[in-house]
């Protein structure tokens, strides 16, 4: 499984780690994926826990300008070719997008490979205010992919 951003935000890019804005959801909501409380866990051990399920992380985005953290302030994006990734990964199902940006720029890139399910998430970020409830039910579904 690959879950896969549009962009990281200002305070991911500054500390180089995925997520690192403490309001953002996005441990919480993988951590019933993972079967692990990734919460408590340094950073490396985060992601070491999701690499030993067989989980990836990524962004859709490979380069953009941006003021701020918001996907709709993104301008001149280029994007990764997803799907010459997905042909070199012969053991990905599926695609997991963390937010609409995410996915809307993702789907584009992929050119019809059934083998991998694309899945559309709720926003992990601060700024989609669903309540984690309703994101929690949709991200969980995830965990049959594993």
């Amino acid at each position: 499984m690959l879950v896969l951003g549009s962009f990281p935000g200002v305070r991911s890019l500054a500390e180089q780690r995925y997520y690192a804005h403490p309001r953002n959801q996005f441990w919480q909501l993988m951590t019933p994926v993972a079967g692990i409380d990734l919460v408590p866990l340094a950073y490396r051990d985060r992601l070491a826990a999701l690499v030993g399920c067989g989980i990836g992380l990524w962004d859709v985005v490979q380069s953009a300008n941006r003021v701020g953290s918001l996907d709709t302030a993104l301008r001149d994006v280029a994007a990764r070719d997803l799907d010459a990734l997905s042909a070199r990964l012969p053991l990905l199902r599926v695609m997991a997008f963390n937010g609409a940006a995410a996915y809307r720029i993702g789907q584009r890139q992929m050119r019809g490979d059934a083998a991998v399910t694309l899945v559309r998430l709720p926003s992990s970020s601060p700024a989609h205010t669903m309540p984690i409830a309703d994101k929690l039910a949709q991200w969980r579904e995830l965990r049959s992919w594993l």
